[in-house]
């Protein structure tokens, strides 16, 4: 846990637990709670809730996690859900948080699921910059959305390039495309789940700055979140687009690829029956002559033209006869 109380944009106490936290609150005039908490049980939550009457469901989401990004407001307590997004250069992943913030008058409390994002550095940053950490609430909601959007463009650079070494890659024949671009596709798909939900997200916000009496300044910087969010929202869209493209250039160059195989084989299997015609052909040819020749060299007495004198010549013309024939039968039907 991490838990301050800011007077004016300062930190006045620094509390270790969530009873000291709520005392040091209640008599600080003018103060403002920021408690930050990670993986916390349903008892630190379910006190929170007493505390400071948040509503049950808000309190339910947060116990169970695994929400959308979303942005709720139960009376005069605002909730709101985001997804983190951070790329690992290693596994070439993103790897994905989850992010609950309750606001209320004279509070905000955080709830993290996973170690993305570290909160600690947007509290450095606001505690560096008193001025406007004084402007309530609203600035430290401003400044975590602001570093939420902000850890988008590393992950979108990211995306990028794994996306260009897809394209090499299909262009290149690698077996194992299509394996890694279904995968990124999946990246891509759970990053604009965290994502789109921006844009309704910052819109909501903007709808309610003249009900809340939210200052000129901080619209301006809400809306610069805003810019940020679109820009990444459209880069996004545009992955998935392009991831589509490229599978259906891969599809059509392994179609290609199939294709001339095939041609490859049906040649090699042509060539193959044009040779075992011939052989046939020419086993044919010569096992005339070797029929007659062995009908002619049974050994018996009484057998036609034995003891002729033009038996051996005829034997002959026979057996060349036969092989001319049969040669000019197949060489008709281009077996020769």
């Amino acid at each position: 846990m991490d838990a301050a109380v800011y007077v004016d944009g300062v930190r006045k106490h620094s509390p270790e637990s969530l009873a000291e936290t709520y005392r040091c609150l209640r008599d600080t005039e003018r103060g403002m709670a920021w408690i930050g908490l990670y993986r916390p049980d349903e008892a630190q939550l379910m006190s929170l809730a007493d505390e400071f009457g948040l509503h049950e469901l808000a309190v339910e989401d947060a116990i169970v996690a695994h929400q959308r990004p979303k942005l709720e407001r139960y009376g005069d307590t605002l909730f709101v859900v985001l997804r983190a997004a951070r790329y690992l250069d290693e596994d070439e992943e993103v790897d994905f948080g989850e992010l609950h913030v309750f606001l209320g008058e004279d509070f905000v409390l955080t709830v993290r699921h996973s170690e993305s994002p570290d909160l600690s550095h947007v509290r450095r940053r606001l505690e560096s910059t008193p001025e406007l950490l004084a402007r309530g609430p609203e600035a430290v909601l401003y400044a975590i959305l602001d570093a939420v959007v902000d850890r988008y463009a590393p992950v979108v650079a990211g995306l990028q390039n794994d996306i260009d070494e897809i394209e090499t890659e299909v262009f290149r024949g690698d077996p194992d495309v299509s394996r890694r671009i279904y995968e990124l596709s999946r990246e891509v798909i759970e990053f604009q789940r965290a994502t789109r939900p921006l844009g309704s997200i910052l819109g909501a916000l903007s709808a309610g700055f003249d009900k809340y009496g939210v200052d000129e300044e901080m619209r301006r910087f809400l809306r610069d979140v805003a810019d940020h969010a679109t820009t990444a929202v459209e880069r996004v869209d545009g992955f998935r687009q392009n991831l589509q493209d490229i599978l259906t250039v891969n599809a059509t160059l392994v179609g290609q690829a199939q294709n001339e195989e095939m041609k490859n084989l049906t040649e090699a299997s042509y060539a193959q029956n044009e040779e075992v015609k011939k052989i046939s052909a020419w086993a044919a040819i010569l096992f005339a002559p070797t029929l007659i020749g062995t009908i002619y060299g049974m050994n018996f007495d009484h057998m036609p033209e034995l003891h002729w004198l033009l038996g051996y010549p005829f034997a002959l013309v026979l057996m060349a006869l036969v092989c001319l024939v049969l040669h000019t039968v197949f060489k008709r039907r281009d077996w020769l």
